[in-house]
């Protein structure tokens, strides 16, 4: 990376909604170099040899398959795209091994877990946290696919409060040794994994510790059976139990009690690169989708020439592209961010943990909205296709059912929701991110006389760039009258934590489609963006119509009297449209685009 653009000032995780950002100063998918191209295009041909062309497979339990897969792509250097060069993996940039991650998961959730619970939480924490002894020991083989990893956190009793663990670490006499003694559950990758990252409590410690722990049987590890699940059919996952396991005091991770913050730093990564985990999904139901309402003739006509199906597959398709907007955008500011730290003396290590650790509001954000965004494209992927979608014998059943965890694992939808406001906060209060002046100017605002002039709004989304700064004067209006009301005691107003979260996660997602599309609209031409133009439209529309929604349900709960009329003011004031789009043509132009082209072509 340039010195100049290592230089340059880049927003912090959050500062989006007080600070605006030039849509130059995005990346998206259209600014990938040709290594990344080339990247991407290698990753989807071994997905369509090896895993869409046998999606059946993975729906019959085939967990042999599912790991011989993974072995290949070991083989193509797919599973240490993330890890150094000096322990035997590419070294790559984050928005590379996002990439990565998106286009490798969209054929099977099986296969997406898998590879996710190895890359990510089996190998990332000793990447990451790891001393330099056991990067060398273990991190190569993992890197290879010769070996395995599997993360053990969950217990029966502590799930998403995950410090509550009951699993314990006994030192031995001679202090050579730490004995574990517990029960895990929910345990991806146990009945083929090499070594287990395994959290602990060390005697009453307030934290958990984590060790690294090879998978031995002989060494106190057994496994419970196969666990029956709605989806994700070929990913093994078990319990572990570990009856006094031997684990040498050098495969300590990291130090003593630092446990807890291994966990959470290692979700961070996770939950952004989870969003990209259900891009491809998408892409993927929408193709086939499109395929089938094309060849599907009702009424002497295809399908896909009716208002209803249209409407499906340009909300579907508009989704994905919103998804892949804000997606691309943050992994770029975390590259940056990685970088300087790097150029400031870091170690990579430090520089990758802090950098990731900035953004951790966006990377929750970006887990709700998109494991949502998927969860909705393929309930709508088995209503086009009617009948034979409710079918095993199309992909849609099992894309819905394997899409369907993704708002659980990572922290559920309803825990990042409360994590996003609650950490803008906690930066608000540090001074990260200064909230309390654009909060109290959005205050005076609405006590003052609203201007009637008429703006200018010829120059492209010259309306919708001015919306979505007021839609930023909405939820300032609403979490900062909710803070200065409860102070500390917020976090235990969830519901109105949850409604101020929608509306925060609304406005990043618009902002972010609008600038990719202003920045290839300005390299491209207009012309050329016209359905990327609409669907930023389309989505700002109903991104405006969710920010009312969940502003009234936040206000009349907690505001009462002169208040509460002032904000429902504000409210309608600051989510007016000068001039409305046509949501039907929108979504008829979208469609249209869709359906001539048989798929999403917008990647």
């Amino acid at each position: 990376m340039s010195t100049e653009v290592t230089n340059k000032e880049i927003l912090r995780g959050g500062q989006f909604l007080v600070k605006e950002t030039d849509c130059e100063d995005v990346f998206n998918l259209e600014d990938l170099n040709e290594e990344q191209k080339m990247m991407r295009e290698s990753t989807q041909e071994f997905v369509d040899r090896e895993i869409w062309s046998h999606w059946e497979r993975f729906e019959k339990k085939d967990y042999a398959y599912t790991e011989q897969c993974m072995r290949n792509a070991g083989e193509l250097g797919l599973l240490g795209i993330a890890v150094p060069e000096a322990y035997g993996g590419l070294g790559m940039g984050f928005v590379s091994t996002m990439l990565v991650c998106d286009y490798i998961s969209g054929a099977t959730g099986s296969f997406s877990t898998a590879f996710g619970a190895h890359t990510g939480i089996g190998t990332m924490p000793i990447t990451l946290y790891g001393t330099e002894e056991q990067k060398q020991k273990y991190v190569p083989k993992l890197a290879s696919g010769e070996w395995f990893g599997a993360y053990c956190l969950t217990e029966p009793g502590a799930g998403s409060d995950a410090n509550s663990g009951k699993t314990k670490a006994v030192l031995s006499d001679d202090g050579k040794y730490y004995s574990i003694s517990g029960q895990k559950m929910w345990i991806s990758n146990a009945g083929f994994c090499s070594l287990f990252i395994v959290f602990a409590r060390i005697e009453d410690d307030k934290n958990i510790t984590g060790f690294i722990v090879e998978n031995d049987p002989e060494n106190g590890i057994t496994l419970g059976d196969e666990e029956k699940k709605l989806g994700i059919h070929s990913s093994s996952t078990r319990q572990v139990f570990f009856n006094e396991t031997k684990v040498p005091v050098e495969n300590m991770l990291s130090e003593r009690g630092n446990g807890f913050k291994i966990a959470m730093n290692a979700l961070n990564v996770g939950r952004i690169k989870l969003a990209a985990a259900c891009l491809d999904a998408q892409r993927r139901v929408i193709g086939e989708a499109s395929k089938y309402a094309n060849e599907r003739i009702q009424f002497k006509t295809p399908i896909i020439n009716f208002g209803a199906i249209k409407a499906k597959i340009a909300d579907m398709a508009t989704n994905c592209y919103v998804g892949e907007s804000a997606c691309y955008r943050a992994a770029k500011n975390i590259e940056d961010r990685i970088a300087i730290r790097e150029s400031e003396g870091n170690s990579h290590q430090e520089a990758e943990l802090k950098g990731v650790e900035e953004y951790a509001i966006e990377c929750s954000i970006l887990k709700v909205a998109v494991s949502e965004h998927c969860q909705e494209t393929t309930d709508e992927g088995i209503q086009i296709f009617g009948g034979m979608g409710f079918s095993a014998d199309t992909p849609m059943e099992s894309a819905w059912r394997d899409t369907r965890i993704a708002r659980i694992y990572e922290g559920t939808n309803e825990i990042n929701r409360m994590l996003a406001v609650g950490m803008l906060v906690k930066k608000a209060m540090k001074g990260h991110v200064d909230l309390l002046g654009p909060a109290t100017a959005v205050g005076e605002e609405l006590m003052g006389i609203p201007s009637f002039d008429t703006p200018d709004f010829s120059a492209l989304f010259a309306e919708e760039k001015d919306l979505i700064q007021r839609l930023k004067k909405v939820f300032l209006m609403v979490a900062g009258s909710a803070v200065q009301k409860f102070g500390a005691d917020l976090e235990n107003h969830q519901q109105l934590m949850m409604a101020a979260s929608d509306i925060l996660i609304e406005i990043y997602m618009a902002e972010s489609t609008v600038l990719r599309t202003e920045k290839n609209a300005k390299r491209f031409g207009d012309d050329a963006q016209s359905i990327q133009i609409a669907m930023s439209k389309l989505n700002l529309y109903n991104a405006v119509e969710k920010v009312i929604q969940k502003g009234k349900e936040a206000i009349v709960s907690f505001a009462e009297g002169d208040e509460q009329r002032m904000m429902l003011m504000g409210l309608k004031r600051f989510t007016k449209y000068t001039n409305y789009p046509n949501v039907v043509a929108l979504r008829t132009q979208i469609a249209d685009k869709v359906a001539a082209d048989n798929g999403y072509t917008f990647d």
